[in-house]
């Protein structure tokens, strides 16, 4: 893949028809030759220009962070909270639900874990530590939630392809083509057999047809 062939893929999309609201870009990868029940695929992609959708974050903090999380974060679930999610399930799930990433004070996280456990695990909502989302108390948030609001998930766990949210229509045309191309190179590395597990890749918008690159 190449900025030209995005480009053309782009030039197509725009004689679709016109939508009464402005649009968002989606990037599809179809996989192949990987079983991903056995091999489910699940990574994270850090982007470098907006993905034109708001990104909900909320934090699990005791005293030493509540403070700062609570200017940052669009939620703070402090140390008090806890017990509440852990005896209601549903109040968990509707959490779960409710943002798309979970940052937790490192500190705190046996007690996370116990209050949510059973509920995030399962959907894949547990603050990750490889996202840098497990945080020590003197942490510094903001060039986190910088990061998060510019982060994608691929996750392949049933059916074979990724997909995520690349732009907007209203977003200038390089920063579109810079997201699929961060997209698609960092998928290829994270893909057991790189290119060759890779069928093909399109891009489509919101009420569109796909487009292949």
């Amino acid at each position: 893949m190449n900025k030209q062939d995005i480009q053309k893929a782009l030039e197509e999309l725009k004689k679709q028809p016109k939508r009464k609201f402005i649009q968002s870009y989606d990037l599809i990868i179809n996989l192949k030759n990987l079983v991903v029940k056995s091999n489910p695929v699940d990574f994270f992609v850090t982007l470098n220009h907006p993905k034109g959708r708001p990104v909900k974050i909320a934090a699990f903090v005791g005293s030493e962070l509540a403070e700062q999380a609570e200017k940052v974060c669009d939620f703070v679930i402090t140390e008090n909270d806890f017990p509440k999610y852990q005896k209601d399930k549903k109040a968990a799930k509707k959490l779960a639900e409710s943002y798309d990433y979970f940052i937790a004070q490192a500190t705190l996280m046996p007690k996370v874990a116990a209050a949510v456990g059973r509920v995030f695990g399962p959907k894949g909502k547990m603050p990750n530590p490889k996202l840098g989302c497990v945080v020590p108390p003197n942490a510094n948030l903001e060039p986190l939630m910088k990061k998060l609001k510019q982060t994608v998930r691929m996750r392949a766990t049933k059916a074979t392809n990724l997909q995520c949210m690349v732009g907007k229509e209203d977003q200038p045309e390089n920063e579109i083509i810079d997201n699929i191309l961060t997209v698609y190179t960092t998928s290829v590395k994270q893909l057991p057999n790189e290119d060759q597990n890779i069928k093909n890749t399109s891009i489509k918008l919101t009420m569109g047809k796909p487009v292949d690159i």
